[in-house]
């Protein structure tokens, strides 16, 4: 399954978390199992996942379309920069 598909499937379960701020914190506290980021991220936010998932070991996946593609993917009216899977 590739990632797209994934994360439409994810979002029908309603089990992601949108946003930078969210994802990082639960990378912080060790609450997220999987990151996807757009094609157009800012780069001090990928550096921050990138470091935070490298020390927790949580796979991290660029999508290759932009913002606001993944924010209509995400059936949400804005644009989606980075979105994580929570641990159940």
């Amino acid at each position: 399954m590739d990632a797209v598909e994934e994360i439409k499937k994810l979002v029908k379960d309603k089990r992601l978390v949108l946003g930078a701020a969210r994802t990082l914190r639960n990378l912080q506290t060790g609450r997220c199992a999987k990151v996807w980021f757009s094609s157009n991220v800012g780069d001090d936010a990928k550096q921050d996942v990138l470091r935070y998932a490298k020390l927790n070991g949580v796979p991290v996946e660029q999508l290759p379309i932009p913002n606001d593609e993944l924010g209509l993917l995400c059936k949400k009216q804005f644009a989606v920069s980075l979105l994580s899977l929570a641990k159940d």
